[in-house]
């Protein structure tokens, strides 16, 4: 027994453990609208893009958090600009506009000398945060989670139907630039933890699981968030003893509950998907 709570008495797993929740809340409940609006993508491509962000505010000497939420913008309000005025589909432009930003990211980190570790920026250091990333992460979880509290009837409805939305009167625009805010936020709460490339797995999985799972929104958000905190603080906790890094043992734990909840769900069966969970 002494073996099994050892690790909760290095105050660096106690850090860990809490970045992790303060991570998991507000990408879980982001990830069920990216996951029934088709934005998946858009998830990977702000990820990659914050990275020349995040290497123009540490030469500008500006707090990371700063470049890596311009940066996540510049490729949200980009690429709505291109699809609004090209005839290219919008994840083709995803996928140039990523690339393109996270190459020259790349570039601009290896012209400059730095102390910054490029593997803790693409992977995360969940074991060596500061008080300071805990902050940051709690302001970002405390905002994403308040805001999709107050307007998620009204964001749901904006990812099933823009159309009807308008009808409605609902402000579509702002919906739509005040999903990508909350969306860029989380990654910045999570770029200390997780890392600008698992960050993805954390903004896909919980909802692509909970929505094999449940049948109402309401539900689906509250499944989320329970598969994304157990995920987060087992992984962080079973990362100690394999001697592995936190943010992939969450990755591989996520994975395999994806892949129990698909063969168990039954959301597919006699050739015939069930219907997308409704709102509650």
């Amino acid at each position: 027994m002494e073996t099994l709570v050892s690790p909760l008495t290095f105050p660096f797993m106690q850090q860990a453990l809490l970045i992790a929740v303060l991570t998991a809340v507000p990408t879980a409940l982001l990830s069920c609208f990216l996951v029934l609006k088709g934005w998946s993508l858009m998830g990977d491509a702000v990820s990659h893009a914050v990275l020349p962000g995040v290497v123009l505010a540490y030469v500008a000497g500006m707090p990371l958090a700063v470049g890596a939420f311009a940066a996540g913008m510049a490729c949200a309000l980009g690429t709505g600009w291109l699809k609004e005025n090209s005839r290219i589909k919008e994840d083709a432009l995803l996928g140039v506009v990523f690339s393109g930003m996270f190459a020259l990211g790349i570039v601009l980190y290896t012209s400059i000398e730095t102390d910054v570790h490029l593997d803790h920026i693409l992977f995360g250091n969940m074991l060596g945060v500061s008080i300071a990333d805990l902050l940051q992460s709690a302001v970002v979880a405390v905002v994403v989670t308040a805001a999709i509290g107050l307007r998620w009837k009204d964001l749901l409805l904006h990812a099933f139907d823009p159309q009807q939305a308008r009808a409605l009167g609902l402000p579509v625009r702002r919906l739509h630039y005040g999903l990508l805010c909350l969306l860029s936020l989380a990654v910045v709460g999570a770029l200390t933890a997780t890392g600008i490339i698992l960050t993805i797995a954390m903004l896909i999985a919980p909802g692509a699981i909970a929505f094999l799972l449940t049948r109402r929104f309401g539900l689906m958000l509250l499944t989320a968030v329970a598969i994304a905190v157990t995920s987060s603080l087992l992984g962080v906790y079973l990362s100690f003893f394999l001697d592995s890094a936190s943010a992939p043992t969450i990755v591989l734990l996520l994975t395999a509950a994806f892949i129990a909840a698909f063969f168990s769900s039954g959301r597919v069966s006699g050739g015939k998907a069930r219907p997308a969970p409704s709102v509650s």
